[in-house]
C-alpha cells in the first residue's frame, strides 16, 4: 500500500492514444492511469486550503478559492463564466497584468462533442487541455479572436443554435452525439452575423479524444468529501476531471480543489 498526501488540484493531462492523467497532491504527483483497474482510497483530512493564497478556509468557493480570493482574484472574475462581460480590452480588470496574459491574448471559440455539440471558448494555449477537462469525444476550432470579450460575443451568437454546457451524467455514461462536427461548423458559419465571420478559422481538423476507461457506468452517482470523508473502490477509469469507480460512483476532482487528502493505492 502506497500513501500520498496533499492538497488536490485538477488533474494534469496530455493527449496520447488515450488521455494520460497525473494528479497533483501538493509537492507530489500521482500517475492516475497506473491506478486504473486497482483499489483506490481517498481520505479527506478535514482541511481546505485556498488554491490561490493557501490560507485555511472552512468552505471552498468557485472550485478552490477562499472567500476573499473568490471576491477579489482575477481568476474568479465574472467574465470567467461570462466572457462577454470582460472589460480588459477597455482597461478594466481586477488585475491588468493577469488579464494581459489571460484575456488579452488569442482565444479560440470551439465546438466540442459529447452527448451533444456544445460551444465553448479557451485560450489558444489551453488546447486540447480544455477539451479533455470537459470530457469531449471530439472537438474542432470554430474561430480565433484577439481577446476574451470578442470570444464571448461570438459564443453568445452561437448559443442561439448550440448549448454551452456539458451534460456531465451523459458524458460519464459515454453517450455520444452522432453529429458531424465539420458539417456543423460550416452550417454555423452561415447562421452567425456576417460581421463575426472574419474570425472563423480555416483549421478544419477534428481532434478525437479517447479516455482511459475500462467500463462506462449505466448509472452514475456523484460523490463529495463534504458528505463522505472516505471514498474507496476499484478505479474503472477517468474522463474529464472525474474518477469513475466500478460501481458507477464518480468523483469530480476539480470540484474539490484545495481539499487536503490522503490517497492510498
Amino acid at each position: 500500500m502506497t500513501q500520498t498526501a496533499g492538497n488536490l488540484l485538477k488533474m494534469r493531462t496530455s493527449l496520447d492514444d488515450v488521455v494520460q492523467y497525473a494528479l497533483p497532491l501538493s509537492d507530489a504527483t500521482v500517475d492516475m492511469n497506473a491506478c486504473i483497474g486497482a483499489p483506490l482510497k481517498l481520505s479527506y483530512e478535514g482541511q481546505i486550503n485556498c488554491i490561490r493564497c493557501g490560507r485555511l478556509t472552512k468552505k471552498s468557493f468557485g472550485q478552490g478559492f477562499c472567500y476573499p480570493c473568490f471576491r477579489d482574484a482575477p481568476e474568479a472574475s465574472e467574465c470567467i463564466i461570462r466572457p462577454e462581460l470582460c472589460r480588459a480590452h477597455e482597461g478594466e480588470s481586477r488585475d491588468m497584468a493577469w488579464s494581459e496574459k489571460h484575456c488579452l491574448t488569442e482565444q479560440v471559440v470551439y465546438l466540442a462533442k459529447s452527448s451533444a455539440v456544445k460551444v465553448g471558448i479557451t485560450r489558444h494555449s489551453q488546447i486540447p487541455t480544455r477539451w479533455i477537462d470537459q470530457g469531449a469525444s471530439e472537438a474542432i476550432e470554430f474561430a480565433r479572436v484577439p481577446n476574451r470579450y470578442t470570444a464571448g460575443v461570438v459564443e453568445v451568437a452561437m448559443k442561439d443554435f448550440l448549448t454551452d454546457r456539458t451534460n456531465w451524467q451523459r458524458m460519464l455514461k459515454n453517450i455520444v452525439s452522432d453529429d458531424d462536427l465539420l458539417a456543423r461548423k460550416h452550417t454555423l458559419i452561415e447562421q452567425i452575423d456576417p460581421a463575426l465571420r472574419e474570425y472563423v478559422t480555416d483549421n478544419d481538423d477534428v481532434c478525437e479524444i479517447r479516455y482511459p476507461v475500462e467500463d462506462y457506468p449505466t448509472k452514475v452517482k456523484s460523490l463529495t468529501f463534504d458528505k463522505l470523508p472516505e471514498i474507496e473502490g476499484v478505479l474503472a477509469g477517468i474522463k474529464g476531471q472525474y474518477l469513475i469507480f466500478d460501481d458507477g460512483r464518480v468523483l469530480n476532482i476539480r470540484k474539490h480543489s484545495g481539499y487536503f487528502i490522503t490517497l492510498e493505492t
